[in-house]
């Protein structure tokens, strides 16, 4: 059951199952989200167990929609992790970063000046549709078992393979030099940073993400989700779960 509102909430029952939309915040993890809700939810049902998880995993520095499923619900969330997803962001032009967003301070410049609305359009266009990219070596894709970004801390060399995705749509919203607004439509497993990242590239210049925004998972929309820390706040207070 997909709980939509405190009303409902009011009357859940956690452990036969229940899920969940979350707005989650600007630096903290998908996994923080999920251990503090299940902190909360045990502390107030008294329960020793509880199984809470999530469907897509969000960066720290991106906010917007988590799926939440806890207790019997959470077998669901394989079937929600293969829906598409609609991310908004921001991304800063003339520039790149070791790992694509705004955790690191840009390490190459480039020319913007011959950046026009045909070059613009051309790179998205070219973007769009079955694409072939590959992950930012500062991410949880595993190599040999570790994770990318574990070994890429250590200064380690490696290669990640290119993975196909799809891009349903790829809007250009605003562009206010070097800022640029945008909207994308994907399927599962797409990074957004890399599809910025190349997008720097199509321009001959360079791009890293500044902010991202999970908009829809699916039918799932953000302005069905609940502020995390009005949630927290109902969790800890109401004495009918």
């Amino acid at each position: 059951m997909v709980i939509r509102g405190f009303d409902q909430l009011e009357k859940a029952d956690f452990p036969n199952g229940i899920t969940i939309l979350v707005d989650k915040p600007l630096n903290w993890t998908s996994f923080d989200v999920v251990n503090k809700l299940r902190f909360v939810l045990k502390k107030r049902t008294g329960l020793k167990k509880l199984k809470v998880g999530h469907a897509g995993t969000l960066d720290p520095l991106a906010t917007g929609l988590l799926i939440i499923s806890i207790g019997k619900d959470t077998p669901l969330l394989n079937s929600y992790q293969d829906l598409d997803k609609v991310y908004s962001g921001t991304m800063s032009l003339g520039a790149s970063t070791p790992s694509y967003d705004a955790e690191f301070e840009p390490d190459n410049f480039f020319p913007v000046s011959h950046i026009d609305q045909d070059l613009l359009d051309s790179a998205k266009n070219e973007l769009t549709g079955e694409i072939s990219q590959i992950p930012p070596v500062y991410s949880a894709v595993r190599i040999d078992g570790e994770k990318a970004y574990q070994r890429a801390r250590k200064g380690e060399d490696f290669i990640i393979k290119k993975r196909q995705v799809k891009i349903f749509s790829f809007e250009i919203l605003n562009l206010n030099m070097p800022e640029l607004d945008f909207r994308v439509h994907c399927q599962k497993g797409t990074y957004i940073r890399s599809l910025v990242h190349d997008f720097g590239k199509l321009l001959n210049s360079g791009a890293y993400l500044v902010k991202l925004n999970r908009e829809k998972i699916g039918d799932f929309d953000i302005n069905e989700a609940f502020n995390l820390n009005d949630l927290i706040i109902y969790l800890e207070k109401n004495e009918k779960i």
